[in-house]
């Protein structure tokens, strides 16, 4: 009879070896990833460089006209003074759109306003 005991005895569970045993069922179909410090990092915007217009028909005392980064990264409308050497000045607008282009890495071209009896175009050519 002792026999028969010690058989019933050895097939018990425990309570904590069930928990046990039942954790590692489940958790045998579950994929744990870890990821490494600094993966989840967004990814930075580059910095935009500044960008000196091509002043067409320009004079011997040359205009010179630059829109910085920090105007292309803003977007907002800017109006910019050709200046230079030159005894006068023109101005040339550009709309948040045309800024939005620059950003884009696209060429924009305009025409200055008319100053001594005559304008220039100027186009802005991102690196």
């Amino acid at each position: 009879m002792e026999n028969q005991r010690d058989s019933i005895t050895h097939d018990i569970v425990t309570r904590r070896e069930f928990t046990v045993q039942s954790a590692l069922a489940i958790l045998s179909g579950v994929v744990i990833t870890v990821s490494g410090c600094g993966d989840d990092s967004p990814p930075t915007n580059p910095t935009l460089s500044d960008i000196q217009g091509t002043v067409a028909s320009n004079h011997p005392e040359p205009h010179v006209v630059t829109v910085s980064g920090a105007q292309i990264t803003a977007g907002n409308a800017v109006t910019l003074t050709l200046t230079g050497t030159s005894t006068h000045t023109h101005t040339v607008e550009l709309t948040q759109s045309e800024l939005g282009m620059l950003r884009n890495r696209q060429a924009v071209t305009k025409t200055s306003t008319t100053d001594s009896f005559h304008s220039h175009g100027v186009t802005f050519t991102p690196a």
